[in-house]
């Protein structure tokens, strides 16, 4: 592979990292880039980890910050900040490789037809790369330029829209590390399907019985055995398994949404103060019964008898 100066590009670049507690990949993920980029925006959403310290110590990148919201509206937000005209969008957990770097180098080295590109990612789950059940037709369009770009689309998985329609295809592949382990699937897992039930229930969509058997059913299907998922092993079998859950939790959360019976709590209340009042009363009744004979004479004796102490 012949590497192309980087410096007879004619247009230059913002590349844009939004991020979030990703210290773990944030300085490989700059590494990757940092050849090509002429300028370097760190967008994040409230990092709790060494994530901005790591990026403070590399140096050279500009760091802006704000709340997260869906992912098309925080990067929407990021998009407009960018100083130059061309803007290259990578998460932290993607890696920009030599034969892209050249590509895209190549690009801006000479007068485009073109205002976006659309980039094929290699992706990997828990480290290995993924070559079927759909996984390997991923593309995003991530190059593209400032003023005619935005994010649209329903939930995390909104994609940007150029508005001129002069879009094109890149040959490599941008590679994505998906997921380093369980925790960190769970976790999106959980953001993702929230959040695409609230916003199907907004739009009055509805779920039923067969909605929740046939669509999953069919999403493991489709994806082991029609999209060859099955040639992946034991991690294409994991990822099909995965989709079909994915599917099914999102339909669950939405008749939950629609149809869950959430707790009264006030009726709770009552009912445990009225139960709390029975119980005083019973173990009140006890105490009386357990007392000896007499006993209660005394002890108004004994009670009377201290006013004439007090007096003596």
């Amino acid at each position: 592979m012949t590497k192309i100066d980087v410096t007879q590009k004619k247009s230059k670049l913002t590349v844009i990292v939004p991020c979030k507690n990703e210290e773990s990949n944030i300085g490989a993920c700059i590494a990757a880039f940092a050849e090509i980029a002429d300028e370097i925006l760190i967008a994040d959403s409230g990092s709790k980890d060494d994530t901005l310290d790591i990026v403070r110590r590399i140096g050279g990148c500009r760091i802006i910050e704000r709340e997260y919201r869906t992912s098309g509206d925080f990067k929407n937000w990021a998009i407009p900040q960018a100083s130059h005209e061309w803007v290259l969008l990578v998460d932290a957990d993607e890696r920009v490789t030599p034969a892209l770097t050249n590509e895209i180098t190549r690009l801006l080295s000479q007068e485009s037809t073109r205002d976006g590109y659309w980039i094929y990612r290699a992706n990997h789950f828990m480290g290995h790369r993924i070559r079927y059940g759909g996984w390997n037709n991923d593309c995003v369009l991530r190059l593209f330029k400032r003023d005619l770009s935005r994010y649209e689309g329903p939930s995390d998985h909104g994609e940007v829209d150029v508005s001129s329609g002069r879009v094109g295809k890149l040959k490599n592949r941008l590679i994505h590390y998906s997921y380093w382990s369980y925790d960190d699937l769970f976790r999106k897992f959980h953001r993702y399907t929230s959040l695409q039930a609230e916003q199907w229930d907004a739009a009055g969509k509805k779920t039923n019985f067969f909605q929740m058997i046939w669509r999953p059913s069919w999403r493991f299907f489709r994806d082991y055995f029609l999209q060859l998922g099955i040639r992946d092993g034991i991690i294409g079998l994991q990822l099909a398994m995965i989709g079909a859950f994915y599917t099914f939790t999102k339909q669950a959360r939405l008749w939950a949404l629609q149809n869950g019976i959430a707790p009264r709590m006030d009726e709770f209340l009552d009912d445990d103060i009225r139960r709390l009042e029975v119980d005083r009363q019973r173990i009140g009744t006890q105490r009386d019964r357990s007392k000896p004979a007499g006993q209660d004479q005394a002890a108004d004796h004994s009670e009377s008898s201290k006013p004439n102490q007090a007096a003596a």
